[in-house]
């Protein structure tokens, strides 16, 4: 997993695999995920994302790609009980 951040334009992008993106699904405005061909996430780009979450926290920790699709689903879905992930 890598996590780069452009302060410029205020962008988080995490990237779980080095598999070429084939699509992109956005799952909120400012939340995009990218996909590969055969649907496997390979990484989320968050806009605004200074906004969204607190970036010096985040960025101290690392969080498996499966736990980070998850809770990028779980924001989509912000009427679902809430997600609990064991890091």
């Amino acid at each position: 997993m890598r996590v780069s951040y452009d302060k410029e334009v205020d962008a988080l992008y995490i990237e779980l695999s080095t598999q070429k993106p084939d699509g992109v699904i956005e799952i909120e405005e400012g939340i995009n995920i990218d996909v590969s061909s055969d649907g496997s996430i390979v990484g989320i780009e968050f806009i605004d994302a200074a906004k969204k979450m607190p970036l010096d926290s985040f960025l101290k920790y690392e969080i498996d790609g499966e736990s980070m699709g998850l809770m990028a689903m779980a924001q989509k879905n912000k009427t679902d009980p809430p997600l609990t992930f064991e890091l």
